[in-house]
């Protein structure tokens, strides 16, 4: 179990350390220019140096990925437990969820900025309007998975819709719900990434995506470096936390959580 567990982490480590070894000799070998590929320890430098820039824009970024993934988990599970409940509401709404889910934020952005004022409150949406969808659909999925059996057996104890809904479908979903919630954390990044480059939004209080068009722009290629590399460990803390949040509430009674003896 151990020596599983200690492999888990060495193997991505190592496979990261010869990308980044055989990143650093291309660039040193090869005389590549720094503008065309600068060095990993150049791209750490520039992390490091420009943290005043990168660090507020981060920050922004990240509001709008929690603010965004926090009304997607309200409002996907809310969805999808009265579509749960009544076969007519899932019929009428869930069309509409699908046409959001598999229309482009690019082609929704001109849309929703014009008719919001406020371009934060523009990119929160943007945000939402992906974010929301894998919540929905795992939880709905989670809540119809329940078996009928169960369901009938609650029926004929007299339980009511709401009981039965507490005791018997939300654990049945919470599994479900908690996938739909790691797939939503990576997504609500990417999302609020792509609605600021879609809203054009730019400034002072502007997020990573303004600070890579200005040092793109600007032919500032280890900042562009940086600024991926900071979105690349965001989006990995992210996951990881809610990897760690799955793992905590299943943890000694689903079989996804329960550690295997060997």
């Amino acid at each position: 179990m151990r020596r599983t567990a200690l492999l888990s982490v060495l193997v991505p480590v190592g496979v990261l350390a010869l990308t980044v070894l055989a990143w650093h000799l291309v660039v040193t070998l090869g005389d590549v220019e720094t503008y065309d590929l600068p060095a990993p320890a150049l791209v750490v430098e520039t992390l490091f140096r420009d943290w005043s820039i990168l660090g507020p824009a981060l920050w922004v970024t990240l509001k709008l990925t929690f603010t965004a993934l926090a009304l997607a988990v309200v409002g996907g599970v809310a969805l999808a437990v009265l579509m749960a409940q009544s076969r007519w509401i899932a019929l009428a709404l869930y069309p509409y969820a699908v046409i959001l889910q598999v229309t482009p934020v690019v082609a929704l952005a001109p849309i929703i900025v014009t008719r919001i004022p406020d371009t934060q409150t523009a990119l929160l949406v943007l945000a939402f309007v992906v974010a929301f969808f894998p919540i929905l659909t795992n939880t709905a999925q989670g809540l119809r998975s329940v078996d009928h059996n169960l369901r009938d057996w609650f029926d004929l104890n007299g339980a009511g819709r709401l009981r039965r809904l507490w005791h018997l479908e939300a654990p049945s979903a919470l599994p479900y719900f908690l996938t739909g919630l790691r797939i939503a954390g990576g997504i609500a990044l990417i999302a609020a990434v792509v609605a600021e480059f879609a809203a054009g939004s730019s400034g002072a209080g502007s997020g990573l995506a303004f600070r890579l068009f200005e040092a793109q722009y600007r032919l500032n290629t280890p900042r562009v470096f940086a600024a991926l590399l900071l979105l690349a460990i965001t989006g990995v803390a992210i996951f990881a936390l809610t990897s760690l949040l799955s793992a905590w509430a299943l943890r000694n009674w689903h079989e996804s959580a329960v550690p295997r003896d060997r």
